[in-house]
């Protein structure tokens, strides 16, 4: 067998948004794959043909990033394939291309005003398109930003102040391009059933945007828009229409003040906005929470389709396709792979795209894997597979967690170990491919990894470490190292490394501050310090409250006292920091003070600052980038624990 190396995931190809055609004969999604040349990733639109079983490829330009189908079973997609188009868009105009799905070349078929981020198929020749609009366009400098707002950037979306998500209804036939909402208005989701289209949306202008935006019911016929929801009272998850007069909302109860406990199943009545609980939850709904390195591109993860609410859920340590009935009933997994990331319906037909275990996402058709661009992966390379076990952490809630053992294991050897901490915290190991990992334990190390307390799947009391983050998460993670030492005696001890991202950031820097046990660390996209955290992240004026249990004007002695800065001169850890200029959900500055903390102990310290690059680095990072990332990490866990 191949050995996993750092540029094997460029050979990926990473399948996703999977939408069915109108007259539900085929499937069209979208593959992407890494490219060196550009330093970026092409996407192209290949089709899945249910009565000829077959596959095929549409698009070969790269390009095909934002597409939807026709009512004539032809697709769209934005496109500027010439150096003139290519210079109109600067000047943000979006160009709409069609093909056959048959193949052939694609045609410019108009252009349209605006910078189109979204297109969904309408009655009657329309498309409901996502656009981002610039408020400040015409008064813009290249040579400074103003800040009237807050937020002012975004996470993967540079400075967004003024900017706004709006949509808008294209006539195709005429041109006419009709707005939802004002020019101020962020539009964030929407569900779209004959002539009517539910959304929720926050109007604000040059203030601090909420978290709860409101729900609005519009009239695609007549242009009226009503008000279900107000901005600022309810918070809610995901809305969807079932019928003409009723809804299926998630939210949560008013008296819960903060974003710790899971969103319940509501129906709404559109003639007045009542709503109805029909189903408590404890679990994230309408996507995956389940990490990997190993998956790029989004696509749809919940629908209603007769009535019946179909949505993808993470529960315990894997994410499926469940279905809500009309009465409540909830339904067991309708999908079977470790994480289901995207889906479409219809004619009693279910395609998804799901991980299998160590196999990277493919199209699954009602429960066939009717693609294989990445079995290659696991026939030819040496990939290790995750041996899972659980145990009773020392404070009573069980723990699940995985081990991969070292390429080539022989008995009686002994190995260097790497602990890893996921993002979130609500997010989850599982069982799935994740190259990182694959790449250290096909370089001699075993690597262990677990969903300590704040991760999600398991209900709220577990997932709440609101105001009591390092201290029961932490435990559960010496804990967890404990039982895997035990477990598998033959990791060295004084050999262990430590790294995480994000929230692994954060721990892998509390970590640092509170044991020695480690030998080597990575913290990447890290949090340092809660009380500057909560005025340079883009979500920082909300998170940290909810969090947290506090700001810095409520109780700043709390924040500083959850912050690993303040621990930083116990550090005796070689570290490793791994940033990025442009993460403006962890800001940069969060990993430079830990940087300049521990290395004024003298502790062995370095920082890799990646530049253009913002809080997605590891998962979807230039290719060039992501390489380096990982050539640094595994050179300073070589150097310190092997």
């Amino acid at each position: 067998m191949k050995k996993i190396e750092i540029d094997t995931f460029l050979k990926f190809r990473f399948l996703s948004n999977p939408h069915f055609s109108p007259d539900g004969t085929k499937i069209a999604f979208t593959v992407s794959v890494p490219d060196r040349e550009t330093n970026g990733y092409l996407s192209d639109l290949y089709l899945y043909d249910l009565g000829k079983k077959t596959v095929s490829r549409v698009t070969c330009a790269g390009d095909a990033k934002i597409w939807s189908w026709t009512a004539e079973n032809t697709l769209i997609f934005t496109a500027a394939r010439t150096a003139a188009l290519k210079k109109e868009k600067e000047n943000r105009t979006s160009f709409l291309y069609e093909i056959s799905p048959s193949g052939g070349e694609a045609q410019c078929i108009t252009s349209i005003p605006a910078t189109v981020t979204g297109i969904r198929l309408l009655p009657n020749g329309r498309y409901l398109l996502t656009i981002r609009h610039d408020n400040y366009r015409d008064t813009r400098k290249k040579s400074y930003e103003v800040f009237d707002e807050l937020p002012f950037w975004g996470n993967g979306q540079g400075y967004t102040n003024a900017k706004r998500n709006r949509y808008a209804i294209y006539d195709m036939g005429s041109g006419k391009l009709t707005y939802v909402a004002d020019d101020w208005t962020d539009c964030s989701q929407y569900s779209v059933l004959g002539n009517l289209l539910l959304y929720k949306a926050y109007p604000w202008k040059q203030g601090v945007m909420g978290i709860r935006p409101g729900v609005y019911l519009y009239n695609l016929s007549t242009g009226e828009t009503k008000t279900l929801i107000a901005p600022d009272s309810m918070r809610t998850g995901v809305v969807s229409l079932l019928d003409e007069k009723t809804a299926l909302i998630t939210a949560t109860d008013d008296s819960y003040k903060d974003t710790t406990k899971y969103c319940d199943f509501y129906h709404m009545d559109l003639a007045d906005g009542s709503m109805k609980l029909i189903h408590p939850y404890e679990s994230s709904i309408g996507g995956s929470s389940v990490g990997s390195d190993s998956r790029f591109g989004a696509g749809q993860t919940f629908k209603a389709v007769g009535g019946e609410f179909y949505y993808i859920s993470t529960v315990g340590d894997f994410s499926h396709l469940y279905k809500i009935s009309r009465g409540g009933t909830v339904s067991g997994p309708l999908t079977a792979g470790s994480s289901c990331d995207s889906f479409d319906l219809a004619g009693g037909h279910i395609a998804s795209m799901e991980f299998h275990g160590l196999h990277i996402a493919e199209l699954f058709v009602d429960g066939e894997q009717v693609t294989h661009m990445n079995d290659w992966l696991t026939d030819e390379y040496d990939v290790q597979t995750p041996e899972a076990f659980s145990f009773t952490a020392s404070d009573g809630y069980e723990i699940h967690g995985w081990v991969l053992k070292p390429a080539g294991f022989e008995e009686g050897k002994s190995y260097p170990g790497i602990l890893n901490i996921h993002g979130g915290p609500r997010t989850v190991y599982s069982d799935v491919y994740y190259h990182e990992m694959q790449m250290w334990a096909n370089r001699g190390y075993f690597v262990f990894f677990c969903n300590p307390r704040g991760s999600d799947g398991r209900g709220t009391d577990f997932g709440n470490i609101n105001g009591i983050y390092g201290t029961v998460d932490y435990q559960n993670l010496m804990d967890f190292t404990d039982e895997v030492l035990k477990r598998y005696p033959m990791i060295d001890p004084e050999h262990l490394g430590v790294a995480g991202g994000s929230y692994g950031g954060f721990m892998t820097n509390w970590i640092i501050g509170h044991t020695d046990r480690f030998h080597a660390a990575a913290s990447q996209r890290s949090i340092s310090n809660w009380v500057s955290f909560e005025h340079n992240s883009d979500i920082g004026h909300t998170f940290i409250l909810n969090n947290q249990g506090a700001n810095t004007r409520t109780d700043v002695e709390l924040l500083w006292k959850q912050s690993p800065l303040q621990f930083a001169p116990n550090c005796k850890t070689p570290t490793l920091f791994i940033h990025s200029d442009e993460d403006y959900r962890c800001y940069m500055a969060e990993g430079l003070a830990m940087f300049s903390a521990i290395k004024r102990n003298g502790c062995p310290a370095k920082l890799c600052l990646f530049h253009g690059e913002n809080h997605e680095l590891s998962r979807g990072g230039k290719p060039e980038n992501r390489i380096d990332r990982m050539t640094e990490i595994i050179k300073w866990m070589d150097e310190y624990l092997k």
